[in-house]
């Protein structure tokens, strides 16, 4: 469960610096830029895809060699048949940065992982663990009427949830639905509850395009190449080494959902291709609608010409700034 008790250790201000921004956006070109210019950083992944083990293309993982470059952090740590939910994030992050800060380095936080950066940085009221039956109750009535007609039921309970929620995402209408029948309480208060305590400060660099179809472009492009590198035969991997099942987090990735509902024979190959991009596009749309939101930031629009060589000065002020108050051994 993730507490409001549970973010509060590291005190108001967290000493390090995030690089947030939606898919695609260039977030993690920034972090090894960093390391490239000699600063002394390590990078925590703020991605909830990452995490998991052998599935490299379809996350764009980086690879073994730029995760020579600097270490990385909360990537390849569970198997796809394990779930990593946000209390398990704020606990690996609080334990990461005091490890990193100890050795002398500044923790970056990269992703586009949003329900993490906002438990980070306000913590959420305890939620109920999931319950089986509920779930498999949740299921049984999507299967029989459809996802959307459980988003409009979650419409008539929490509308605040739902309104940011798109009818096909499965995953979260399920968890808004089971809080609410398990607690009788919308999903919108538990995060309201975090949200009306101490906000904590974090340095972030917030990468937001202004230029939506720019963004998809690349998110088409991006996806493409994913299937050109061989998505198809990831997943296939997947299915043949772990058991998998349509409801678990990893299978629930965008891309390799639509990946697995292919071979499964739920749709073409083509169609596969069309909600592949369509799913990361609804993606990106609501990282940026979370990013929108959130107050305290550096902003900078990752489709303009020179925007990395814009931003650079502030990172390094920042990495400066951060390293200047990591305690000296002795």
């Amino acid at each position: 469960m993730v507490s409001q008790r549970a973010v509060n250790q590291l005190g108001n201000s967290i000493p390090a610096l995030a690089i947030v921004g939606p898919t695609a956006s260039g977030k993690s070109a920034l972090g090894l830029w960093l390391a490239h210019e000699g600063l002394p950083v390590e990078i925590i992944s703020l991605d909830s895809a990452l995490v998991f083990q052998d599935m490299n293309i379809g996350t764009a993982k980086p690879t073994p060699e730029e995760l020579a470059q600097v270490p990385h952090h909360l990537i390849d740590i569970i198997t796809p048949e394990q779930s990593f939910s946000a209390a398990d994030f704020l606990s690996e992050n609080e334990r990461l940065i005091s490890e990193i800060r100890g050795r002398g380095k500044v923790p970056v936080i990269v992703g586009g992982t949003m329900m993490y950066y906002r438990a980070m940085l306000s913590g959420m009221d305890d939620l109920p663990q999931a319950d089986p039956q509920v779930r498999a109750d949740i299921d049984a009535f999507a299967k029989q009427k459809g996802w959307p007609a459980v988003h409009d039921e979650l419409a008539k309970v929490d509308p605040e949830t739902a309104a940011r929620l798109f009818p096909n995402d499965s995953q979260r209408l399920q968890r808004a639905l089971e809080v609410y029948r398990l607690t009788g309480l919308p999903l919108s208060s538990f995060h309201k509850r975090g949200e009306e305590g101490q906000q904590r400060q974090l340095p972030t660099l917030s990468l937001e395009p202004a230029d939506r179809s720019v963004l998809h472009d690349r998110i088409e492009q991006r996806f493409r190449n994913m299937l050109d590198q061989g998505l198809v035969q990831e997943v296939v991997g997947l299915l043949e080494k772990y058991t998998l099942n349509a409801n678990m987090p990893s299978l629930r990735c965008v891309g390799y959902r639509q990946v697995h509902q292919y071979l499964q024979g739920q749709c073409t190959y083509d169609q596969m291709i069309a909600q592949g991009i369509a799913a990361t596009r609804q993606l990106a749309k609501r990282q940026i609608t979370w990013l929108r939101s959130t107050p305290h930031k550096h902003v900078v629009d990752p489709l303009q010409s020179g925007w990395m060589e814009q931003v650079k000065p502030w990172l390094i002020a920042q990495v400066s700034e951060l390293a200047a108050g990591i305690p000296r051994a002795g």
